[in-house]
């Protein structure tokens, strides 16, 4: 029997859909048969006679109950969790970082679930990072919206009236977000300058035609994790990067600050003083505002005015271009399926020892497999556990079912129907991993 897979339509404010026409043709013609949610993909572009076209089923979203996998791109919720059966295999960016509670609740529903962030950044993976392909099109839409805000043209114009002097545009951080940012600029263009605490960012600016801006110390020369992550700087360092940036931005137009540490509050980088010494009419962009933001004062999901500066601080700027995010992401997501597939028997099955499997698993049997998150999940599943028996110790709820897993580990097979056990309220509190 094959595989059936489900895609849903999005909860409100995001307009990405986990696959497309392109992707459904190439999972049905891998075995699986694909259910997709009535309107999942019409707010990137995508009608049901499309997903129909390249062979899906268009259902609703009761039909996740009957699923093997189910592909999303933000990590379900709980009224989504309830409608999954035990054993479902989950794809989606979890956002796990402090979120242990909602680990914890899907560990509890039994369900497989996959960070799609997590995956690692290396040569095998790079078809399937998520954070690549939809920063790439954060740093671009976040160029978009700050010409849209500026009063001015982006580029120099010489004109019989007189000339148009080029936007200064400052960018923040140089990843890929960022080297978007700084592309997308330049095409318009802008005087780019741009900077980052990795040493490599340097060559990469200039490859692009930007200046390069940084204090170049013993400490900047070690500033790199072995991922390609910038580390966290200290203090003595970030006041004299601090004290450089205040005056560059100060001649600044627009400013676009990118920086994100994986797990951590997103740096401060700009402050209300840095924005007030910025010319009148200027722009800054915070494409961190959802981890905290990188700069003071701005507000998620609108444009404040901070000190006479238009800050933007929209929230999933990916989702603001939901055709092309869409069409990437659901690529991420084919090319980590794929790899779960046997070429042999055209089976679908999870491999513990797959390095991409390691690297994103978050649960599985019922347990945070996770070492990331393992411990903490264990001690809010416990603490919730306590408070429960403190406030209705003889009321306690029964369990919910478990099965082992629909999405089979190498070397086991699987009946269509998973055996379901019982388990007690108690073991929400997980002791140690299931053997994988």
């Amino acid at each position: 029997m094959a595989k059936v897979i489900f895609v849903p339509r999005e909860g409100a404010g995001e307009e990405r859909v986990a696959a497309s026409p392109e992707t459904v043709k190439r999972l049905t013609a891998m075995g699986f048969s694909i259910v997709v949610e009535t309107g999942a993909g019409t707010a990137s572009g995508i009608l049901d006679g499309d997903f129909e076209a390249a062979g899906a089923r268009i259902g609703s979203a009761s039909d996740a109950a009957g699923a093997d996998v189910i592909l999303k791109v933000n990590r379900p919720t709980s009224s989504e969790i309830m409608g999954y059966r035990s054993g479902a295999a989950v794809f989606a960016s979890m956002d796990p970082y402090g979120n242990e509670a909602a680990l914890a609740e899907m560990a509890r529903a039994g369900i497989t679930a996959f960070a799609m962030e997590l995956m690692p950044r290396i040569t095998r993976a790079q078809s399937m990072d998520v954070l690549s392909s939809q920063a790439n099109l954060a740093g671009y839409r976040a160029v978009i919206d700050a010409a849209h805000e500026y009063g001015r043209a982006l580029p120099m114009m010489m004109t019989a009236a007189g000339t148009v002097p080029a936007a200064k545009v400052f960018v923040m951080g140089a990843g890929v977000a960022g080297l978007q940012a700084i592309a997308t600029a330049r095409r318009l263009g802008a005087v780019v300058s741009a900077t980052d605490v990795r040493p490599a960012a340097k060559e990469q600016v200039a490859s692009l035609g930007a200046k390069f801006i940084a204090v170049e110390d013993e400490e900047f020369k070690a500033a790199e994790t072995a991922g390609g992550y910038a580390k966290q700087m200290s203090e003595a360092y970030q006041a004299k990067q601090a004290a450089l940036v205040a005056e560059h931005i100060a001649k600044q137009d627009i400013v676009i600050t990118t920086a994100l540490i994986p797990g951590r509050p997103a740096p401060r980088l700009v402050t209300r003083a840095m924005l007030a010494s910025m010319k009148a009419g200027a722009v800054a962009v915070d494409l961190a505002v959802e981890r905290g933001g990188n700069i003071e004062g701005s507000v998620k999901g609108s444009v404040a005015s901070v000190e006479g500066v238009k800050v933007i601080g929209y929230a999933n700027v990916a989702g603001r271009v939901a055709a092309s995010a869409s069409a990437l992401y659901a690529k991420n997501l084919f090319a980590f399926l794929e790899t779960m597939v046997s070429k042999e028997t055209k089976e679908f099955a999870v491999n513990p020892d797959d390095e991409l499997v390691k690297a994103t698993m978050l649960t599985h049997g019922g347990q945070v497999v996770h070492p990331n998150f393992a411990e903490a999940a264990a001690s809010f599943a416990a603490s919730a556990a306590s408070v429960a028996e403190t406030t209705t110790p003889a009321a306690a709820a029964p369990g919910r079912k478990l099965a082992r897993t629909a999405s089979p580990v190498s070397g086991e097979t699987s009946p269509d129907k998973p055996k379901r056990t019982r388990k007690k309220t108690e073991a929400a509190t997980p002791d140690k991993k299931e053997g994988l």
